[in-house]
């Protein structure tokens, strides 16, 4: 029997699946997470299952859609706790059984059950430099059974200070951002600070991040969007206010986070390294969410668009393998990780899930079949991805219905649902969404009502 591999799993949080050098971004410097990608796949059409940080996680953990719990948005206070059955088939949980020593670091942020309920033991609370430096003692550490490390780092998150400290009015926003001293708010000013010497004009000329091609709202927008942000007033008062230059001083603050969590990355990867241990290390690296990264006068996440739920991912097999980019298979980091992770590990997954196993990508490039629709879900709606459309369909408001052709479209800038060239095309990407979600509708004041939390 082969050897189980090390397994080192790396979480970003709020982490686009572009915000990468090695995803073409010319405005950010990230070498850690490209020499994953160098010796490993990068998953170029990789979904959470739902963009907000608990129901992703909840996913990640149990390879559930956030459904399966009845969560709509990171509010679980309607969930009384998670059933026996779910924390049984949780991943600390079959990684420990099949032998591994499964610890955890960094934010945990799941629904009602800690690391410790998931099957880890906790190594560190910390989701920043302490968090590294603590992994990189956890991999150096002499061990006769293999590891399983989840390091969980907080970062780009950050950046969700920066519209509420600009805007903020409620009680639950103040208390968020505080006195402005907390370590948030200082790691965002540190992200905003300009290079030295450099005047406002060369800033902008030379330095920030251009706005991007799909800044202004999309024709068409559905109502739902606005409905959501009225519940955050901080989100609407930024695309409303926000002057150009604020947009993009968000996205300057947004890349420098990113490359903040990326030196931390560096560190673990640099231990690995020099414990020897790199070659039979399985390494994957991924995000709960994305960013709306000022795509439709938008910032924070919860949404539909590609920003916020198309997430990176990346899967380097213990001895590396020739550094490509899978562009054909539209997978879910939620769904498809648990099983991949279980088939490396030699330990059978929970029954009736709903994801694939990557390896077969991974190690031979293709499978023989895959998936034709793949489920997301979010706050205000639903949606299936294919190999060229996403269908959306809104819970609340005006303009339910929405279909983005990713072939004409890459911004999502136009709802395709009624162009005659789309008609056949719209009726089997409906049955694809009701062989999916079936036929029921969600509660429109649940959803209201969830909203406040995305």
């Amino acid at each position: 029997m082969a050897e189980k591999p090390n397994i080192l799993f790396v979480l970003a949080d709020q982490l686009s699946s572009t915000m990468m050098s090695c995803a073409g971004n010319p405005y950010v410097s990230t070498p850690a997470m490209d020499s994953i990608a160098a010796s490993g796949v990068r998953f170029e059409r990789a979904y959470c299952t739902n963009p907000v940080c608990a129901a992703s996680r909840f996913s990640l953990m149990t390879g559930l859609m956030p459904s399966a719990l009845g969560m709509l948005s990171d509010r679980a206070s309607h969930i009384a706790a998670i059933p026996d059955s779910i924390k049984r088939g949780t991943l600390g949980r079959l990684m420990s059984q099949a032998g591994y020593d499964a610890a955890y670091g960094g934010k945990v942020g799941l629904p009602k059950m800690s690391a410790e309920d998931a099957g880890f033991r906790t190594m560190c609370h910390d989701g920043r430099d302490q968090l590294a430096e603590s992994c990189a003692e956890f991999i150096r550490k002499e061990r006769r059974e293999p590891f399983f490390l989840f390091a969980s780092f907080i970062n780009p998150h950050d950046i969700c200070y920066m519209a509420i400290r600009d805007f903020m009015e409620t009680e639950e926003e103040r208390r968020i951002v505080g006195d402005g001293s907390s370590v948030e708010c200082r790691t965002l000013d540190a992200a905003l600070k300009r290079p030295n010497g450099v005047d406002d004009t060369t800033f902008f000329a030379e330095f920030c991040p251009p706005l991007p091609p799909n800044f202004e709202p999309q024709q068409g927008e559905p109502e739902a969007i606005r409905l959501m942000i009225e519940q955050r007033p901080f989100r609407l008062k930024a695309r409303e206010h926000w002057s150009e230059k604020r947009w993009r001083e968000h996205r300057w603050a947004y890349a420098r986070l990113t490359e903040m969590v990326d030196r931390q990355i560096s560190r673990l990867l640099t231990a690995l390294d020099e414990s020897g241990q790199a070659e039979r290390t399985l390494v994957i690296f991924t995000s709960d969410h994305g960013d709306m990264d000022s795509a439709h006068r938008l910032e924070h996440k919860s949404t539909l668009y590609e920003e916020t739920c198309r997430v990176p991912l990346i899967v380097r097999p213990p001895g590396g393998t020739n550094g490509r980019t899978d562009s054909i298979h539209v997978v879910s980091n939620g769904l498809d990780l648990m099983p991949t992770l279980c088939e490396w590990a030699g330990v059978s997954p929970p029954p009736g899930l709903g994801g694939r196993s990557l390896r077969g990508i991974v190690e031979e490039g293709s499978t023989h079949s895959w998936r034709a629709a793949l489920p997301v879900e979010c706050v205000i709606g639903r949606a299936i991805v294919t190999d060229r459309f996403k269908y959306c369909l809104y819970d609340i408001g005006t303009n339910q219905e929405h279909v983005h052709d990713r072939q004409s479209d890459q911004g999502e800038q136009e709802n395709a649902a009624n162009k005659p060239v789309h008609r056949h095309t719209l009726e089997n990407l409906r049955a694809l969404f009701r062989e999916a979600f079936g036929s029921t509708k969600r509660n429109a004041a649940d959803v209201v009502k969830a909203a406040a939390y995305a």
